[in-house]
């Protein structure tokens, strides 16, 4: 299931959150969560973190038996810009929510990075948003860690 919608901020993921979303008794094995990046242009390090951190929390008081995989926030703009040094100072501070046991974090920001740390045209041709190729790289990327958060043996690509 796909909660996310185009343009959101934490504050609208929390808010469906606490509204509908997690109601009609899901139990998923597995939450992924990619928030934050929206939030760049309005907020600081620190309110993004505390969005994410409060949607973690929900999600753990609500599906209490549901393992999360946190992913630092995508970088956006083609270079190194003042908005992608916030969110990687957002992603140091959410990172500290990995437990490990049910929160796990993963930063895989640097698979859409250049090693000048612009971001290639061709796995987000707007700079932003991933392109086909760019998801096939973003899932190819996550599933080992997926596979041993579930307990389960990666699928190879």
């Amino acid at each position: 299931m796909n909660l996310g919608i185009g343009g959101d901020r934490t504050e609208h993921v929390l808010w469906r959150l606490q509204n509908g979303n997690l109601e009609g008794g899901i139990n998923p094995k597995l939450a992924i969560v990619m928030i934050g990046q929206n939030n760049g242009p309005h907020n600081t390090a620190e309110e993004i973190a505390e969005g994410v951190t409060d949607i973690v929390h929900l999600l753990r008081q609500k599906l209490p038996n549901t393992k999360i995989l946190l992913l630092g926030i995508f970088f956006r703009g083609e270079k190194t810009n003042d908005e992608q040094i916030k969110l990687a100072k957002t992603n140091d501070i959410i990172s500290k929510l990995a437990d490990n046991q049910h929160i796990f974090y993963l930063n895989i920001n640097k698979i859409f990075l250049n090693p000048d740390g612009s971001i290639p045209k061709d796995l987000m041709p707007d700079f932003e948003h991933p392109s086909t190729k760019g998801f096939q790289l973003w899932a190819q990327t996550i599933e080992p860690t997926v596979a041993e958060s579930l307990g389960d043996t990666p699928i190879k690509p």
